[in-house]
C-alpha cells in the first residue's frame, strides 16, 4: 500500500544515538547501507526476530530485492518527478512535527490530557459568533452579548431557555438540543473549550471563553468516569415521520426475532439496515468513546455501553433517526498512561495544544541560534508604507527600507524586503481591518515560520532517527511507483500475455463440483412445509414470493444460485438430489432446495479466473524483472556484519 507506517514516537524520545561503530552491511551500486538501518527494518518487520543464519539470509535477500527496485526507480528518475517530490514533502512536514515542539511542555500537556480522559463531562453551551480576526469593536460587542446572557443565567433564568431565546445562542443545533452537547472528553472539543469545561465545577457556569467560533459560556451538568472505547455495529430502520413509526417498529421487531433465532448479524445488516454507510460492513460504525473524536446521540451511546459482552446485542430502541438494534463488537477500557503515551503525543502535536508548545520551542531556538533583533521592527518600518489596498489584494511594495535588517538568525540576515515581498505575494481580498495591527500579526507568524523552517532543514543532521525514517518513506513511495509501472499496470494491461499464461496454467484454475439450484430460505417450519407443498404442485419462484411476500417482509428469501456443496453452510451437510428436496433446518432457518443441474468439476474459463490469473502473472513478471535488476545493479552483502546481528 502507498500509505506508510507513521512516525514511531519511541524513536524521538529515545533519541536513538546510533553507535559510531555502525558498519556497512550492504551496498547497492556503491551506495552504503548501514547495519543500523538494516536492523531497524528487520526488527520492524519481524514480531519474533530470529538471528539464525538462514533467517538473516532470507531477510537480506528480500531487503536487497527491495533496494534493487528503489535503485531502478532512481535510475529511471522517478525521484525527480513533481508528484513524488510533493508527496515526500508532505510526509516530511508531518514527520517533522514532533521535533518542532517544546518537549518539556509537551509532556505536561500529554499528562494533562490523560488525566482529563479519566472523566467525561456533560455540558451545555451558548455561543455568540465572532471571527478570529474581528475588529476590537466587533469583539467587544460579542463579549458584551455573551456576558449579558450569562447574567441572565446567573440571575436564575433557565440555561436552556436562555440558549433557545430569540437573541440567545448562535449555534445552529440549539433548536434541537437546547445547547446540550452531551458527554465529551479530552480531544473531542477545541482546546480552549475543553479547558473551560474541565476547569468549571459541576453545576456552575463558566466565564466567557474564546474559540475560533466565537465566545461561549458553559454550564457543566454532569461529570462521570470514562466509559472506555467501544466498537459497535447497528441495524437501523429509518422512521423520521410519525406515520412511519409503526411500520418501522414492526420491521425492527421482526429483525430482532430473526436474531433471537440465531440468524447471522452481518447478513441481516446488509439486507435490512437503512444506514447506507454501514450496511455493507455488517452495520459496523466508527469507534466511539474515550479515545475517539466520534460521538453518537446520548441514547445510542447509553444502549451501546450498557452491553456487557462482545457479540451481545440490544433490544430495539428509538432515536430521532428511527429504530436501532446495536451490537457490541469490542470494548476496551481506557489503557494505562504507558500504553497510550505514543498516541497522546501524536494527538497533542496535531491539536491546538501543539501551537502552545511550538511557541515556547521558538523561544528556545532563538537562544540556540543567537537570534538578534534589528534596530527597528518590520511593522514599524512599514508604518505608512502599507495601506488599505492590501485588503483589495493590490498593494505594491515600493522598496522603502528594503535592505534594513529586521533580525539575524543562524548567522543569516533577514531584511525588510524578505518580509515585505512575502506580504505582497500572499495578500488577498478580505474585509478591511486596522492596517498596522494586521501587518504586526502577519509578521509575528512569518518570523516564527522562518525560525522553524531553519530548524526543520537541520533535522536530518541532528536526528539520525528522523533521517532513517525519511529514507524509509522515500523508498516506500518509489517502490509503489516502480511496481505500479513495471509490474502491476503492465500485467493487468498485457491481454495477450495473460491469455498465454492462462493457457499454460489451466490446471491451476479448477472449479469444483457444484449445483445450480433455487434456494428458498424461510424463517419458520410451517412456512417451509407450505413452500415445499406449493413447489411439489408446480409453483414457481414468483408464486412463492407472491405467497410469502418479498424479503423485506422477513418471511422468505428466494435465490437462484450456483453453489459448492463442500463449502456452502446451507447445503454442506445435506444429501441433495436432482429436483425438489424436502425442507430441512440449518441454524434455526428452514430451507427448501430445488436442484436444477449438477455441474461437474472443470477448468475455469479465462473470464472466471481472470483475477487470480492477473495476480499470478504479476508474480511471474516481478520475478523475471528482479532477475534483470540483479544483472543491472550491483548488490554486495557483508555476511560477516549480517551474521553479527543479535550478538
Amino acid at each position: 500500500m502507498k500509505k506508510l507506517v507513521g512516525l514511531s514516537f519511541s524513536l524521538l524520545l529515545a533519541g536513538l544515538s546510533w553507535a559510531q561503530n555502525d558498519p556497512v552491511i550492504m551496498t547497492v551500486n556503491g551506495q552504503k547501507i548501514y547495519k543500523s538501518e538494516f536492523l531497524q527494518s528487520y526488527l520492524k518487520n519481524n514480531d519474533a526476530p530470529s538471528y539464525a543464519k538462514d533467517s538473516l539470509e532470507l531477510y537480506a535477500q528480500r531487503y536487497s530485492d527491495f533496494k534493487l527496485k528503489v535503485a531502478e526507480a532512481e535510475a529511471q528518475g522517478l525521484d525527480t518527478i513533481p508528484a513524488f517530490v510533493k508527496e515526500l514533502e508532505g510526509y516530511e512536514k508531518q514527520l517533522a512535527l514532533p521535533y518542532l515542539v517544546d518537549s518539556a511542555q509537551n509532556e505536561l500537556l500529554v499528562k494533562e490530557a490523560y488525566e482529563r480522559m479519566q472523566k467525561e463531562i456533560r455540558a451545555s453551551h451558548i455561543l455568540i459568533r465572532v471571527d478570529e480576526d474581528a475588529s476590537p469593536q466587533d469583539t467587544l460587542a460579542a463579549y458584551n452579548r455573551i456576558m449579558n446572557l450569562r447574567r441572565k443565567v446567573m440571575g436564575g433564568e433557565d440555561f436552556a431557555s436562555v440558549a433557545n431565546s430569540r437573541y440567545g445562542s448562535e449555534d445552529p443545533s440549539v433548536a434541537q438540543n437546547n445547547g446540550d452537547l452531551g458527554y465529551f472528553t479530552a480531544f473531542q472539543m477545541v482546546y480552549p473549550f475543553e479547558n473551560a469545561a474541565y476547569n468549571t465545577p459541576k453545576g456552575e457556569v463558566s466565564m466567557p471563553v474564546r474559540t475560533k467560533f466565537g465566545y461561549h459560556i458553559l454550564q457543566i451538568t454532569d461529570i462521570r468516569d470514562a466509559r472506555g472505547t467501544i466498537s459497535a455495529a447497528h441495524i437501523l430502520v429509518l422512521a423520521q415521520k410519525e406515520e412511519e413509526l409503526q411500520a418501522a417498529k414492526n420491521k425492527i421487531d421482526s429483525i430482532y426475532a430473526k436474531l433471537e433465532r440465531g440468524e447471522d448479524w452481518s447478513v441481516l445488516a446488509r439486507k435490512y439496515s437503512d444506514d447506507q454507510s454501514s450496511r455493507n460492513k455488517g452495520g459496523l460504525l466508527p469507534d466511539f468513546g474515550s479515545r475517539t473524536k466520534q460521538r453518537m446521540v446520548p441514547v445510542f451511546e447509553d444502549e451501546a455501553f450498557a452491553l456487557t459482552e462482545d457479540g451481545q446485542y440490544s433490544k430495539p430502541f428509538k432515536t430521532q433517526f428511527g429504530y436501532h438494534i446495536v451490537r457490541r463488537v469490542n470494548w476496551k477500557p481506557l489503557p494505562s498512561y504507558e500504553e497510550m503515551e505514543r498516541e497522546l503525543y501524536n494527538k497533542v502535536n496535531r491539536d491546538m495544544r501543539g501551537q502552545q508548545t511550538q511557541a515556547s520551542f521558538v523561544v528556545k531556538l532563538k537562544k540556540e541560534y543567537n537570534f538578534t533583533a534589528g534596530a527597528q521592527t518590520a511593522p514599524a518600518l512599514l508604518t505608512g508604507v502599507v495601506d488599505s489596498t492590501l485588503f483589495n489584494g493590490t498593494w505594491k511594495y515600493d522598496g522603502t527600507h528594503a535592505d534594513a535588517v529586521i533580525f539575524n538568525y543562524a548567522n543569516k540576515d533577514y531584511t525588510l524586503n524578505d518580509f515585505a515581498s512575502f506580504l505582497e505575494k500572499t495578500q488577498r481580498k478580505q474585509p478591511m481591518k486596522n492596517v498596522d495591527d494586521f501587518v504586526a500579526k502577519v509578521y509575528e507568524n512569518w518570523e516564527k515560520t522562518q525560525i522553524i523552517a531553519y530548524e526543520e532543514s537541520q533535522l536530518k543532521n541532528k536526528y539520525p532517527a528522523y533521517k532513517h525514517l525519511m529514507q524509509e518513506y522515500h523508498d516506500g513511495i518509489l517502490l509503489y511507483e516502480i511496481m505500479k509501472d513495471e509490474v502491476w499496470d503492465k500485467a493487468s494491461k498485457d491481454t495477450l500475455g495473460l491469455k498465454n499464461y492462462y493457457q499454460a496454467h489451466k490446471e491451476d484454475y479448477i472449479l469444483p463440483n457444484r449445483i445450480d439450484a433455487n434456494v428458498y430460505e424461510l424463517y419458520n417450519k410451517k412456512d417451509a412445509k407450505q413452500a415445499y407443498k406449493m413447489l411439489k404442485k408446480g409453483a414457481t419462484m414468483a408464486d412463492l414470493v407472491a405467497e410469502f411476500g418479498s424479503e423485506s417482509d422477513l418471511r422468505l428469501r428466494a435465490d437462484s444460485l450456483i453453489l459448492d456443496p463442500a463449502k456452502d453452510a446451507r447445503i454442506k451437510s445435506q444429501n441433495l438430489s436432482l429436483g425438489l428436496n424436502k425442507a430441512y433446518e440449518v441454524n434455526k432457518n428452514f430451507y427448501v432446495v430445488v436442484v436444477n443441474e449438477e455441474l461437474a468439476s472443470r477448468p475455469k474459463t479465462y473470464k472466471e479466473a481472470k483475477g487470480a490469473i492477473i495476480q499470478d502473472y504479476q508474480t511471474e513478471m516481478e520475478n523475471a524483472w528482479l532477475e534483470e535488476l540483479r544483472k543491472k545493479h550491483e548488490i554486495v552483502i557483508n555476511k560477516e556484519v549480517l551474521f553479527s546481528l543479535g550478538s
